[in-house]
């Protein structure tokens, strides 16, 4: 019996940090097992926001490939490819423009909430307003049954669907609907506290070394009431605490959050407890980073394979689009 599809991809926008491993890709790992995954690196949605600084959309490719496989993405389980190496995926978001009302765009949460974030950028682009109508192609290309979402995540499949659906209306049924798979992203947080974010510059990177992650999680703020080790405090008031329930024993953390409200522990001993776990959940794909970093043409070669492999689904599907349009 045939594998359902499912189909994510990440953005070539910058460094893979702590909260895009826990929070999306160690998941990618565990569904390869039991599904027909296709995932990508979205370089052309890079430059939605970064168009003006295209050159540095290569150098995070390669990493971004290079943090897929080093997490657990294996090639030979799962279809790893570069999105700008499929144009079928160009040709689909062409057509689908045409039939997608500007409304449905300038709806989607994140639209405005770019454009006030981004405030040292130029998004008034259509690149940037047509930016659901590519993801909706990036899906609906390979008729992938579930894609991989957080509930905040909703609001962009919900338009990838509603575009499936005026498709199958207007001409033929091609596009199965995508249907979310629910996903339990936790919210990881950053050194200052806030989600982990490159844009908030509070992230710990894949691509750090273990000195940096060290000093960067030594001078992590805590809770603020505990300015000497003889005060107590509320764990649940520290982002460090909240990376320990991420990276931490069920005993470490009842130790830590004991220690914390009795001033039984200081700061400092209870960063040094979830610097030992982070470094053992990260050693073996800080490992994996330089083998492939050291050998960079089997990176692009995995890559290489899984576009073709990817070209061959996506050119099926555009053949039934332009059949099912009369454009055949």
């Amino acid at each position: 019996m045939d594998r359902e599809r499912v189909l994510s991809g990440m953005q070539a926008s910058g460094k893979v940090h702590l909260g895009n491993l826990v929070g999306a890709l160690k998941n990618w790992v565990n569904l390869q097992d039991k599904y027909d995954c296709f995932y990508f690196v979205a370089d052309w949605h890079a430059l939605t926001t970064g168009y003006a600084t295209p050159s540095t959309i290569k150098e995070s490719t390669q990493d971004l490939l290079i943090n897929f496989i080093a997490a657990g993405l294996d090639p030979d389980k799962s279809t790893i490819f570069i999105q700008s190496m499929v144009p079928q995926h160009a040709e689909l978001h062409l057509l689908l423009s045409m039939i997608t009302p500007i409304g449905w765009l300038e709806r989607v949460p994140t639209y405005k909430e770019k454009q006030e974030q981004l405030k040292d950028r130029d998004l008034s682009t259509y690149g940037f307003l047509g930016y659901p109508v590519l993801q909706a192609a990036d899906i609906i290309i390979y008729r992938a049954k579930h894609v991989p979402v957080g509930i905040d995540q909703f609001p962009h499949l919900e338009i990838s669907r509603e575009i499936a659906r005026r498709f199958n209306y207007l001409y033929k049924e091609v596009f199965p609907e995508p249907e979310g798979l629910l996903t339990e992203f936790p919210k990881v947080p950053g050194l200052d506290g806030r989600k982990m974010s490159k844009s908030y510059d509070n992230a710990i990177y894949l691509s750090d070394t273990p000195e940096v992650v060290e000093q960067k999680i030594r001078t992590m703020m805590t809770d603020p009431a505990r300015k000497r080790k003889t005060d107590k405090g509320e764990p649940e008031l520290s982002p460090v605490y909240h990376l320990h329930k991420i990276f931490s024993s069920e005993e470490e953390l009842k130790e830590v959050a004991h220690g914390c409200r009795t001033a039984g522990i200081g700061c400092i001993d209870c960063k040094k407890i979830l610097i030992k776990n982070v470094f053992a959940y990260m050693e073996p794909i800080w490992k994996k980073r330089n083998e492939l970093i050291s050998n960079p043409d089997m990176v692009f070669e995995i890559a290489r394979k899984g576009s073709e492999k990817a070209g061959r689904v996506a050119e099926e599907t555009m053949k039934l689009v332009r059949e099912a349009m009369g454009l055949a």
